[in-house]
């Protein structure tokens, strides 16, 4: 069974979830690049707050294309970035903001599994390669930070979306983690191997 998801996020409903869920998104959320991490990481050190309010809301590791046209920004292609570019500064950020729902693909370290442990979220895999069918889900382009500063795919979007998905959840707050999961598997089996080889 697919979940349906509405921002602003509710604590209880994410804490509810299992790796292996399955569910759609509708509502509010925000991408956040490399570059757009260590800012957030930067403005928090200097005790400065962000130009704009992400409570409720998710985090989604993309790089989107846009197109200015017509007074307004049309979403050409918004497919997920690599999330294991952002291991070393996401947990601070999830525990800063209380972010409760990482979106990307490949999955996160275990500092990130603790983050998403302490305030009670989950990281959900969409699927790469699928860029213009996640901008087809896009429904406005509700406003753009720092774009001079960092160019379009590394600035930060808020974006509405309807049904955006089908997610995955891959890893959850109660501690478990499909990537370890599976990386424990394949080294269960190939030591063995390993052992024969040695012999």
């Amino acid at each position: 069974m697919t979940r349906h998801l509405v921002t602003p996020l509710d604590e209880s409903a994410l804490r509810s979830l299992r790796v292996g869920d399955r569910f759609t998104l509708t509502g509010d959320l925000f991408t956040a690049r490399d570059a757009a991490h260590h800012k957030i990481v930067d403005l928090q050190l200097r005790g400065e707050r962000l130009p704009f309010d992400v409570a409720g809301m998710a985090l989604y590791h993309c790089g989107p294309i846009m197109k200015w046209t017509q007074d307004q920004w049309i979403p050409i292609s918004a497919g997920p970035t690599t999330s294991s570019r952002m291991e070393g500064s996401e947990p601070e950020v999830i525990r800063h903001l209380q972010l409760r729902l990482i979106i990307g693909k490949g999955g996160m370290g275990p500092d990130t599994l603790s983050a998403l442990a302490d305030v009670g979220g989950v990281y959900a895999h969409y699927t790469g390669g699928a860029g213009a069918l996640a901008a087809r889900s896009i429904r406005r382009v509700s406003g753009v930070h720092w774009l001079d500063e960092l160019g379009m795919p590394e600035a930060v979007w808020r974006l509405e979306v309807d049904g955006f998905g089908p997610l995955t959840v891959t890893m959850d707050s109660h501690g478990r983690s499909l990537y370890e999961e599976v990386s424990r598997d394949v080294n269960r089996h190939l030591e063995p191997r390993r052992q024969v080889r040695g012999g």
